[in-house]
């Protein structure tokens, strides 16, 4: 089946690597404070944001470990849960881990978000 949205993979990929720049220009509060505790290897690991992944764009990634970390507003939860599942599922069958974790608890408790990052990393050096 043909996608119409996008006529051949370079158009898509030249439209996702575009929406990712736009994306990591304009990151959400959430994003922008995540952005800064684990930029420059501050986990152990160098991470880029905003990273087209196939056909879907990954806030953050360590290409290192294969990990792909998601700030998940109120949005995704109400309105693109079947879709970050499908997208999950993508992802995973890659061999990427990805970790989900709320925009709420970032602005809550970043050292527990961070925590988190860090266990999982640790858990795919293994």
């Amino acid at each position: 089946m043909r996608n119409h949205r996008f006529p051949n993979s370079s158009h898509r990929e030249a439209v996702l690597t575009e929406r990712a720049r736009e994306m990591r220009h304009q990151p959400t509060s959430s994003e922008q404070v995540v952005w800064q505790a684990i930029r420059g290897c501050r986990l152990g690991v160098q991470f880029r944001r905003q990273v087209a992944l196939g056909r879907y764009i990954a806030d953050f990634f360590a290409s290192e470990v294969g990990l792909v970390v998601e700030v998940d507003g109120g949005y995704h939860q109400r309105l693109r849960a079947r879709a970050d599942e499908r997208r999950d599922r993508w992802l995973q069958r890659r061999g990427y881990t990805v970790l989900r974790v709320q925009e709420s608890l970032v602005l809550r408790d970043l050292s527990a978000v961070l925590s988190v990052i860090r266990q999982h990393i640790t858990a795919r050096r293994e």
